[in-house]
């Protein structure tokens, strides 16, 4: 079956489990050949197996690498490819959406670390006169103990999401994100001014 532009859809059999889809693979951009990244984003709405997720196998190879043509590894018309993946239940997207959206306000509060820590650098070197030395350093302690106080509400909120034994990617993320606040709650620690 041609494509605009002169390049060609391949039609594969995947077989997941017990399931089997026929996909027409094309490329997603003009005048190239199908790659494995657009068939495993076929394969995704087809099967509920995230790309991330899959293991796609032809002939006994891995195919990992996502921007290379499916020639490359010999796919052809026809052709069969295996795929081993999981699924991701809905509640366990809705817990990975919870913990991606405190992992963006760790990196948030993170930031304001770095603004303190180079605002404190700057009074360190000198970059600012004596007598306002005091008001600054008083300043920069009230935003340093206002982000480890939102850090241990974030930490609240983690330890709040119970997820059941099957979530091993959630639980993942979750440990992460722990080892992440822990370390950038220590550098507000660190930072905290003797006045």
């Amino acid at each position: 079956m041609a494509v605009p532009g002169g390049s060609s859809a391949l039609t594969v059999t995947v077989t997941y489990g017990n399931e089997k889809h026929s996909l027409q693979v094309a490329s997603q951009e003009e005048n190239s050949q199908p790659t494995v990244r657009d068939m495993a984003v076929l394969i995704e709405q087809v099967t509920g197996v995230p790309v991330s997720f899959q293991k796609l196998i032809y002939k006994g190879k891995s195919l990992k690498e996502m921007d290379q043509p499916l020639s490359t590894f010999g796919v052809k018309n026809g052709c069969k490819v295996m795929l081993i993946g999981k699924r991701k239940s809905p509640d366990e997207e809705a817990e990975l959406k919870k913990l991606k959206d405190l992992e963006t306000s760790v990196e948030q509060v993170a930031k304001k670390i770095e603004e303190i820590n180079k605002e404190l650098g700057g009074i360190q070197k000198g970059f600012l006169a004596k007598n306002l030395q005091t008001e600054a350093l008083c300043q920069l302690d009230k935003r340093i103990k206002g982000t480890a106080e939102q850090f241990m509400k974030i930490l609240e909120q983690i330890d709040a999401i119970t997820l059941p034994e099957n979530f091993s990617d959630c639980k993942q993320k979750k440990k992460g994100l722990v080892k992440k606040v822990q370390v950038c709650k220590g550098s507000t620690g660190r930072n905290s001014l003797a006045i």
